[in-house]
């Protein structure tokens, strides 16, 4: 969202133009996932996070300029609303303490922000809505400086010929409009990405779909929107309505939202952008000089311009991203459905139980998506974001249940090295059940009674208790005996 474009006006011959040029940058990236040009050497793990600038007294501060002028620093930039920012953390691998470095760089790097904001009469918060928004901070004039988000904004309206409404219906009912998409970026989020292989690049996105209604159910944290008390996770239908470009009479006629869950599990990357391409139109049909094909065959690596930014604005929860680095093209899947914080240790809880999760479940002999519709999965995944850790959800082999406790089943699957502490172990399951209160325990994916490489029914020293080994039953899992940390 944050890529610098020109305010600009776009003709007619600029969108046949534009659809012509993604289409062209389509049939470049075919042909590099059948060459296979990506790298899948030495797969990375990344996180960002955004963040709300606030005053002394928790109101939002519409100065995010101000602010990122006094961090003066390349990991934070600019976000949609002036109330935000976002933090871009350096990638890691997490067999090489991955989980620890983000933990520690995350932490300095606030702090470090923190004393810097305060100089300007500022403080960061990390929340996935805050509370103190009020409507009065819902108007264009909140948009960011950068040109793009009010051309990006326009267009969304202009797209869809009308204001926008926002109505959500919890223990409290909110009904308002916007004249522009400032309401999304009362959503502050954090996003962790994953790299992959084109070969296993379906796997990890199938399987980061098939857990995000479980994700939601455990971190679930953003309850209040503009004094109203709504979903668990509030941020879900706001970003859904906020940025829909469509009429009521487009959504009678199925037409596909741009915030978007999917329909299918799918066989390649390529499925994802080639639906974007198909069903979406260009709301910023900006058309680059690069010839992608001539770069590809004079051995270059083409940056797909067209289509990686069109790519940006449509909003699925899990993300397909074309990226290069050091001139070398690979592919992640960006996570984005969690809410922001609320602290640097539930946001590492929340990464140990994505990337964890996600990949014993991608690794897995019989996949979890050949067991469930994906229906099921988006069913799940709204139902959670309704009612958060209360929530009754499907899962294979046990129907519905509350959700699960065992965060940390997956937690140890990317191994650290064996010359990594015990410690490092020990924090990540700890930091793993911190972020879960749910009394209930599931485990039907995992071996009865252990956890998958986390050290299995040792009891270590101490007395703080971080999670709880599970027998299989065959209404899900029974706590049995305790784990505490060093």
């Amino acid at each position: 969202m944050g890529e610098e474009v020109e305010q600009q006006e776009f003709s007619r011959a600029d969108r046949t133009q534009h659809r012509e040029k993604v289409r062209r940058n389509l049939d470049v990236f075919a042909r590099m996932l059948r060459e296979a040009r990506f790298d899948t050497d030495d797969p990375m793990t990344g996180l960002e996070v955004e963040l709300n600038p606030v005053d002394e007294q928790g109101d939002p501060a519409l100065k995010n300029a101000e602010v990122l002028e006094a961090i003066a620093s390349p990991e934070f930039q600019t976000e949609l609303g002036q109330f935000n920012i976002e933090i871009n953390v350096a990638p890691a691998t997490l067999r090489e303490g991955g989980l620890t470095i983000f933990e520690e760089s995350l932490r300095r790097s606030l702090n470090d922000a923190e004393s810097k904001a305060a100089e300007v009469g500022a403080h960061r918060v990390m929340i996935g809505i805050l509370p103190t928004l009020d409507e009065g901070h819902m108007e264009v004039h909140s948009l960011s400086s950068n040109p793009r988000y009010k051309l990006l904004s326009e267009q969304i309206l202009s797209a869809r010929g009308e204001d926008i409404t926002i109505n959500i219906s919890g223990r409290d009912r909110l009904s308002t409009t916007a004249d522009s998409i400032v309401p999304e970026a009362a959503c502050t989020s954090t996003q962790f990405h994953v790299q992959t292989s084109p070969e296993d690049f379906a796997a990890y996105w199938n399987a980061s779909q098939a857990i995000a209604g479980v994700q939601l159910a455990v971190a679930a944290n953003s309850p209040y929107l503009l004094g109203k008390e709504l979903w668990r996770e509030t941020r879900i239908p706001l970003f859904e309505q906020a940025t829909d470009t469509r009429s009521d009479e487009l959504k009678v006629q199925g037409v596909r939202p741009r915030v978007w869950f999917g329909e299918r599990w799918i066989t390649s990357v390529f499925d994802l952008f080639e639906e974007n391409v198909r069903y979406f139109p260009a709301l910023l049909p900006i058309t680059d000089d690069e010839d992608p094909l001539e770069v590809l065959e004079a051995g270059g690596t083409p940056n797909l311009p067209e289509l990686r930014l069109h790519n940006g604005t449509i909003y699925r929860w899990n993300r397909p991203v074309y990226d290069i680095a050091g001139g070398v093209p690979h592919l992640r899947v960006e996570n984005r459905l969690l809410a922001a914080g609320p602290t640097v240790a539930d946001t590492i809880a929340n990464a140990a139980f994505y990337f964890g999760l996600v990949r014993s479940l991608a690794e897995s002999e019989r996949p979890l998506w050949s067991q469930m519709s994906f229906s099921a999965a988006e069913e799940n995944f709204h139902v959670a974001a309704q009612q958060g850790v209360d929530a009754q959800i499907y899962w294979p082999g046990i129907g519905r249940c509350a959700p699960p406790s065992w965060c940390c089943v997956g937690c140890c699957r990317w191994r650290p090295r064996a010359s990594t502490p015990g410690a490092s172990r020990a924090r990540c399951v700890t930091v793993c059940w911190a972020s879960s209160s749910s009394a209930a325990c599931w485990g039907p994916t995992v071996p009865s009674g252990s956890w998958a490489g986390c050290d299995s029914g040792r009891t270590r020293t101490g007395s703080t208790p971080c999670a709880r080994r599970c027998s299989t039953t065959a209404s899900g899992c029974t706590p049995t005996s305790p784990l505490t940390q060093d």
